[in-house]
């Protein structure tokens, strides 16, 4: 059982327990097994470039020559490792508060390391059992920029013209992330035009924590309103997240953004497979069926849903947090194309977000999360499962309680001492009272 790795990489404290020394030797244990030329990337975290030079030396060390991409968003690094490179680490704690760093490490097609791999490379670290070389068999190291050509792949993808002349009004909020050099330039090109918030990056991240939750995102539904713009877009730290805010100012869940582009997507390919997660909503199912195509659903983790894309040679998948994979570009949820793509169907349908939300199959989500150590989650998800022996449950991932059309789904962070609890059902009221519900199992077994 891993120690270290979470649902995509290492993420901890900054300098306190994710401090250079961990992140040579985590990067030279990771270099043993990949070898090849590495490329390196990071958010702007106040940490990242600290830890940057240690990855990078620890790299070295073993005998892997390393490109340094510089700052960019994490699907950036994705394609370029996907293209170019052997593998490739980047640095982020994705929407983890500023005192957090992490390491996201890659394979030769850009895809989060496997289970497999990661138990290896805790193995080689908490043994000792880097593989240095002689000193005339260091690796090298240079930079590349890789962001130009990453924007010009995504335009590539979608029509252009068509969203130049619909003369779109955009505010787009980056949360001071690694998004800054990509998404403005994006929809730039396109020719919309566009207000920005917090995109200059800056690791405090002052203007609003990373994660584009409703909570942290007033700024940008109040700017989206208040100018009369067609549509907002929020990032996370590392820019593998989009969110959207309608013409009215009002937030759209990452599962709504998905449903509308993977109708698209069905209905410009005439189907095709559909690979997301237990947690995400059954409206995407439903639009499966009505496009002629099949879902097929994974644990949670942008990373396992990317395999299993791979595996089945899938169309389009993501997540229910805004997540999206486009598999023929990025094996990974890509901020830039999803950004290009939603811009594309505003365009090409002529219709205000609002109404396109609308058109979708109607489901109501709720979201609650609750404090809970490390060591006490499996204890919790046994007795969770204890309590449930009456209703359908789904253990793929977490613990997952069917009740006719609506679910919830109570699984614990990969990422951090939390456990999180979705709900969803066809009336609000239902979906709030599946939540507390779930969140009560939970809590009964804190005490």
């Amino acid at each position: 059982m891993k120690q270290l790795f979470g649902t995509f990489g290492v993420r901890r404290v900054a300098n306190t327990v994710l401090t250079p020394e961990f992140a040579s030797e985590i990067a030279a244990a990771y270099g043993t097994k990949v070898q090849g030329t590495i490329a390196v990337g990071s958010d702007p975290r106040t940490s990242s470039e600290m830890i940057k030079h240690a990855v990078t030396a620890g790299l070295l060390s073993v005998g892997c020559n390393v490109v340094d991409l510089g700052m960019l968003p994490t699907p950036a690094l994705q394609y370029a490792v996907r293209n170019y490179y052997d593998g490739g680490i980047m640095i982020t704690a994705s929407h983890n508060p500023p005192k957090y760093n992490g390491l996201k490490l890659l394979d030769s097609d850009g895809i989060g390391t496997p289970d497999e791999l990661e138990e290896q490379i805790e193995d080689i670290y908490f043994n000792k059992k880097q593989e240095r070389v002689t000193w005339d068999k260091i690796g090298k190291a240079y930079k590349r920029d890789i962001i130009d050509e990453y924007i010009d792949e995504v335009l590539k993808r979608v029509d252009v013209e068509a969203i130049r002349d619909a003369n779109l009004k955009v505010v787009l909020d980056c949360g001071s992330g690694a998004a800054c050099d990509t998404t403005p330039y994006i929809i730039r090109r396109l020719g919309c035009d566009l207000t920005t918030l917090n995109c200059q990056p800056d690791g405090a991240f002052p203007g609003r924590n990373p994660e584009p939750t409703e909570e942290n995102l007033g700024d940008l539904m109040a700017v989206v309103k208040a100018t009369n713009a067609d549509i907002g877009f929020a990032h996370d730290g590392d820019a593998d997240r989009t969110i959207c805010i309608d013409e009215n100012g009002d937030f759209v869940f990452g599962d709504k953004s998905f449903a509308l582009v993977e109708k698209a997507m069905l209905e410009k390919n005439n189907g095709g497979k559909i690979v997301t997660t237990v947690a995400t909503s059954n409206a995407i199912a439903d639009i499966a069926l009505q496009n002629n195509g099949e879902i097929i659903l994974t644990r949670v983790g942008d990373l396992v849903v990317a395999r299993k894309l791979q595996e089945v040679d899938g169309l389009f998948g993501g997540e229910e947090n805004g997540g999206l994979i486009f598999p023929d570009f990025v094996y990974g949820r890509d901020s830039g194309l999803a950004t290009a793509m939603i811009l594309e169907i505003l365009a090409k349908t002529k219709k205000p977000l609002s109404e396109l939300i609308d058109e979708l199959p109607t489901y109501y989500s709720e979201k609650m999360k609750v404090e809970c150590p490390d060591d006490k989650k499996q204890y919790v998800a046994d007795k969770i499962l204890e309590d449930t022996t009456d209703y359908e449950v789904d253990t793929i991932d977490g613990v997952k309680i069917i009740d006719g059309d609506s679910w919830i789904i109570i699984r614990p962070s990969g990422t951090e001492p939390i456990y999180r609890c979705f709900s969803e059902a066809t009336t609000p009221e239902k979906a709030q009272e599946l939540v507390e519900w779930g969140i009560g199992l939970i809590n009964k077994h804190l005490e």
